[in-house]
């Protein structure tokens, strides 16, 4: 099964689709911190000059920047590692969040995929430190033409946005067509109610080979896409807990304040079929090395997906 996908960088789709929007719309406006390579926007610096900010590595001031350029009626896409556009700048993000603006923030490399530089770069808490503040938005798209959709209606939502992108190579599931709605959850797969997987898109690929595992041991279940973190899909979520015995979420993140926490918090109050169980980073620092080696040292992977529930 596995095999019949094609395999891409999701991030690869930053740079064409801000190309794409920008021809559109003038107001858009893109912000580096010396990473325009790494996150594939130097395609945009060199086709809109006089719109793209080298800040240098300076993040806190380059989002300060992003604000005022949002009051003054722009539109700006900060583009970094994650661990760099949303882990170093907390305070002016919040910053932006209690002042409304509509500053779009892109954190590349999420989780452990930038694994070789070690935990100073991992960014296994973006989910957590952005979804606690007031009116920000939070998608995590999964594979490439997922992403494209995602930051087109980024780009059309009015607010703060902070979207994570993978680094490392995700199975394409989507069209290049497909649409993004905000809020909204997808179901890639939906074949049972044995079990369901709801997973964050950073780690597609490991929900994936997780479903693939159990459907070949007889275990019909659903593979659950969330792509909002916040706001979360309660309805999708209340509505899989009354029908599955397990839901194992996963995500390339820490389980604490990340998906299992936000799927936790949407099922309190009520009495559900189901039991959460939590694929994800616990509490502590991850080694350095490559990012699927530091994947299955702390078992987030198919494999222990498989294992919770054989």
């Amino acid at each position: 099964m596995e095999s019949s996908y094609l395999y891409t960088i999701p991030k690869d789709a930053i740079g064409p689709t801000l190309l794409e929007v920008a021809s559109e719309n003038d107001k858009i406006v893109v912000l580096s911190s010396d990473v325009s390579v790494s996150c594939n926007i130097e395609m945009f610096h060199e086709r809109y000059p006089t719109r793209f900010f080298e800040m240098g590595i300076a993040e806190q001031s380059t989002m300060s920047v992003s604000g005022g350029l949002a009051e003054e009626g722009f539109v700006p896409v900060y583009v970094a590692l994650a661990i760099f556009s949303n882990g170093m700048t907390w305070a002016q993000t919040r910053q932006i969040c209690n002042s409304n603006l509509n500053v779009k923030i892109i954190g590349t490399h999420a989780g452990v995929d930038d694994g070789q530089d070690g935990s100073g770069h991992h960014a296994t808490e973006d989910m957590a430190i952005s979804r606690v503040l007031p009116r920000m938005t939070v998608l995590s798209p999964s594979d490439e033409n997922d992403v494209k959709a995602a930051m087109k209606a980024m780009l059309a939502y009015q607010g703060p946005v902070y979207m994570r992108v993978a680094r490392e190579e995700q199975p394409i599931f989507h069209t290049k067509d497909c649409k993004f709605i905000i809020g909204k959850a997808e179901y890639l797969r939906d074949e049972g109610d044995d079990f369901a997987i709801i997973f964050e898109g950073t780690s597609l690929k490991e929900a994936w080979s997780g479903w693939q595992k159990l459907n070949e041991v007889g275990k019909l279940g659903k593979l659950i896409s969330i792509r909002t973190i916040k706001p979360i899909d309660r309805e999708c979520i209340n509505e899989v807990a009354d029908k599955v015995s397990t839901i194992i979420t996963v995500e390339n993140h820490s389980i604490v304040g990340g998906l299992y926490s936000a799927v936790c918090e949407c099922l309190s109050g009520r009495k559900h079929k189901a039991v959460v169980k939590p694929v994800g980073f616990y509490d502590e620092f991850t080694m350095s090395g490559p990012s699927a080696e530091i994947k299955r040292r702390y078992h987030v992977s198919g494999q222990k997906i498989y294992d919770l529930l054989k």
